[in-house]
């Protein structure tokens, strides 16, 4: 297996919690797992909910008092305690003392208010390792389908901004090479969708269809590249929920397009990991659910699947 580093993510949200069950469950060598954490927010879980780790991980130790521990809220102290967790598991993956990278959940607010503002781990990621132009990317690995976002966290006004031509042919270049390369995918099949309701019904809804998303398709489709579409997401999406899933991966236009169906039909079979650097990095396909932090009743389903996907 890979050696990897974890990181424990926000300390008030259900990060340590989840991860401390999924390493117990997983029971990697200890030789190759490096936790990014704090002895405090082990010894609040193991004093409050007698859940400790069972085997004796190296740990990288990142600031955080013990009276900062307030399950459920958004401090400055966890946000910069998540901030820099990242970049110090960053840094382990720059000096290569690592392979992968598995990132629990973090609150993006929670970091605006420590000074970072970032729309998300992909963003502090491709800042801190990209290099020679490299552009990290999301890409939701589930249990019978993949989920690709062609834009990210930028408000839904926004989105067609982005819908260009150019933008669409560089980003599935890159995630065709990732497929091919990292996932060892032979000639994945892509299917992307449309950006307005039934593909623009011929321009009647909007003409991003016409005017950029079928031109590059048509570019692509010559360079060898196996994509069909624009297709609804409705219907595309629909097929997957009766197991109908005729692509290796799915190409969405916007967040929620493509994380709706990922919720909805592979929760916690679902990994997302970051594609386009040098080195992989998984997280589950959820966030800090604040509303059960502290409870122990989190399930680690999905952290368990980013950790063993890393891993492999």
């Amino acid at each position: 297996m890979k050696k990897i580093a974890v990181t424990f993510g926000d300390p008030n949200g259900i990060s340590p919690e989840i991860t401390i069950k999924a390493l117990n469950f997983l029971d990697l060598p200890k030789d190759k797992v490096i936790l990014v954490t704090n002895l405090n927010i082990l010894n609040y879980y193991k004093e409050k909910f007698n859940l400790s780790l069972e085997k004796d991980y190296k740990i990288m130790e990142i600031p955080f008092q013990k009276e900062y521990m307030a399950p459920g809220k958004e401090t400055e102290e966890a946000g910069e305690f998540a901030f820099r967790s990242i970049v110090a598991a960053c840094n382990l993956a720059i000096n290569k003392q690592i392979e992968a990278i598995v990132t629990a959940p973090v609150s993006k607010n929670a970091m605006k208010m420590a000074g970072h503002n970032y729309s998300g781990q992909t963003e502090i990621l491709e800042q801190y390792i990209a290099h020679s132009n490299q552009k990290a990317e999301m890409l939701f690995i589930c249990e019978n389908f993949s989920v690709f976002l062609l834009t990210r966290h930028i408000a839904l006004k926004d989105v067609s901004k982005y819908i260009k031509k150019d933008i669409i042919i560089e980003k599935v270049e890159r995630l065709y090479a990732a497929l091919t390369f990292q996932l060892k995918i032979t000639n994945p099949k892509i299917a992307i969708c449309a950006l307005n309701p039934h593909a623009g019904e011929n321009g009647m809804f909007g003409d991003e269809e016409q005017k950029e998303i079928i031109p590059a398709i048509k570019e692509l489709r010559q360079k060898g590249i196996n994509i069909e579409g624009p297709f609804g997401a409705d219907g595309l999406f629909t097929k997957c929920a009766f197991n109908e899933c005729n692509y290796d991966c799915y190409i969405t236009m916007y967040h929620d397009q493509g994380l709706i169906p990922v919720k909805m039909l592979n929760r916690d079979n679902c990994v997302n990991t970051t594609i386009g650097l040098d080195i992989l990095r998984t997280s589950p396909a959820h966030g800090t659910a604040f509303d059960i932090a502290g409870k122990n009743i989190a399930e680690a389903n999905s952290m368990i699947n980013a950790i063993e996907f890393a891993a492999k």
